[in-house]
């Protein structure tokens, strides 16, 4: 490539990526996905449109497989612990036996009414099973479900994806598995490989960061990443599932208490949205649109059993052990969204030169685009239906830490929010541990040095200045009494939920917006 071919890839590549931030506005306005703009772009720029041609499937499989890392990565960083928690056990069996009950039902619907035979059927009904993290993602955030089901939903998508690659290839490979016993064998020996790595990448990464104080701000949020990458790739080299790895140590990571915590997860959801751009208009050069007409009809009779058959049927049955209520269950059903992952799952059998594996993309395109546009943007609606919205409570703090690191200290920058219940607590009443104080309150652009009757504000800016043996506690008090009010910890309000309390590991669940300033006051 000369410089000249750069200069033209750098000027193509800058206008689709501000189209794409453009379309990212449009579809938070309109509700539409925006992963069906970005598919829009690449076959738009494509051979039926401005003409670019590609149809390397393997090099999309690559890149597909490294963006899916980057998403999951910012997925387990912005997951909170608390919600996750109590949903796991129904999240690991709505991503292992329910995937299964999934993978059957859609994969006799493929053979029976679709006419494929059963190699390609079990290919589809495996591809179409996993739900996408990216889709999950970005729908939760505007859709105020409770958090029991946020919950289930987001650790659903992160699991998933490891068993369904797993099956995708073992189908590809061999055709269908008559030792499905040995299968469940290597699918549970891969699995738990890849969470011990995951789960150690994690805390062996976040006890180190915590120790170790880097020179710039910036390099925090490389670090984090980097962990997230190499849990993926150990997970991988021991053949173990490197994207369940990749997803448990960013878990790990973005509920620990780690310096710097905004500018990682913004680094993060920069990074991961540039994955998706990316990710879906490749998929979308991938695509031949003049293809597609012949697929139209399987591709909708698929996604009608998969959508309103499998995938219920698989939610009812898995999810009826823990007693969940029905109308929680038909929005897990309805909610069970696909993008990125199945179609680039689809490039697998082109990879393995599998007997109509065009087709076998065809389909998982068209149903993709399909449902996703009939599932995301009525899924608001069907919440609000189920009587499901969530109404707003206390919002948690957010907290940013400065570690002094020559006066053994750390300065807190706490934001009070609009709904927090610190408003209108004494800074007296905050009760802070011996060795910390608030030392400024800003308050609608004026600053002034607050005393022991100090009544706290919405909105509100302050510092606390803490010495380093109860910076933990500080944050988890502050964080008490910010979901508490002034009677947080006399009424049974906890001063910390995180995963991993002992030690100040974690300091809950809660979003913290960390930011390093030095001794010498660079940032």
């Amino acid at each position: 490539m000369s410089v000249e071919h750069l200069n033209a890839l750098l000027l193509v590549a800058a206008l689709v990526l501000l189209v794409a931030v453009a379309a990212v506005r449009l579809s938070s306005r309109s509700g539409l996905p925006s992963l069906l703009i970005y598919l829009g772009i690449g076959v738009a720029i494509g051979q039926d449109g401005i003409g670019v041609r590609f149809d390397d499937a393997r090099l999309t499989q690559v890149l597909g497989y490294a963006a899916l890392v980057v998403i999951l990565a910012e997925g387990g960083l912005g997951t909170k612990w608390r919600q996750v928690r109590p949903a796991l056990p129904a999240a690991a069996a709505l991503a292992t036996f329910g995937v299964a009950v999934s993978v059957g039902v859609t994969a006799a619907a493929a053979h029976f009414l679709a006419g494929l035979d059963w190699r390609q059927a079990l290919i589809i009904g495996a591809v179409v099973s996993s739900t996408d993290a990216a889709a999950v993602f970005s729908v939760l955030r505007r859709v105020p479900l409770p958090a029991r089901l946020t919950g289930v939903l987001e650790a659903e998508s992160g699991f998933n994806d490891a068993p369904v690659v797993i099956l995708v290839v073992a189908f590809c490979s061999h055709g269908p598995v008559h030792s499905w016993y040995l299968l469940l064998g290597d699918i549970a020996l891969e699995l738990a490989i890849g969470a011990a790595i995951g789960i150690a990448v994690g805390m062996l990464g976040a006890a180190a960061l915590r120790q170790v104080a880097l020179p710039a701000s910036g390099l925090y949020p490389i670090a984090v990443m980097a962990l997230a990458v190499l849990a993926y790739a150990g997970g991988s080299f021991a053949h173990g599932s490197g994207f369940l790895a990749v997803y448990l140590a960013a878990l790990v990571l973005g509920n620990a208490a780690l310096p710097h915590r905004p500018a990682t997860q913004g680094f993060a959801e920069g990074v991961a949205w540039l994955a998706q751009i990316g990710m879906f208009v490749l998929l979308g050069l991938l695509v031949n649109p003049a293809e597609l007409a012949g697929d139209i009809v399987p591709a909708l009779v698929i996604g009608v059993l998969l959508t309103l058959v499998a995938r219920p049927l698989s939610v009812f049955a898995v999810m009826t052990p823990f007693r969940t209520p029905w109308r929680d269950r038909v929005l897990l059903s309805w909610a069970g969204l696909r993008g990125a992952v199945p179609i680039v799952l689809a490039t697998i059998p082109m990879v393995y030169a599998v007997p109509d594996s065009r087709r076998i993309f065809n389909i998982v395109f068209v149903l993709v685009i399909v449902f996703t546009l009939l599932q995301g943007p009525t899924l608001p609606w069907l919440t609000r239906r189920l009587g499901l919205a969530e109404t707003g409570g206390p919002a948690d703090l957010g907290i940013e830490s400065a570690p002094l690191e020559r006066l053994r200290g750390h300065l807190l920058s706490v934001s009070v929010p609009q709904a927090s219940r610190m408003h209108g607590v004494e800074v007296a009443e905050l009760r802070l541990p011996a060795g910390a104080a608030v030392t400024l309150v800003v308050r609608e652009g004026r600053s002034f040095v607050p005393d022991r009757r100090t009544m706290l504000q919405r909105g509100d800016e302050l510092l606390v200045v803490t010495t380093d043996p109860v910076r933990d506690r500080t944050e988890r008090r502050l964080r008490a009494v910010g979901r508490g009010g002034k009677l947080a910890g006399w009424l049974g309000t906890p001063d910390d939920d995180g995963p991993a309390s002992s030690g100040g590991q974690g300091s809950g669940s809660t979003p913290m917006r960390w930011a390093r300033r030095g001794a010498g006051g660079g940032a």
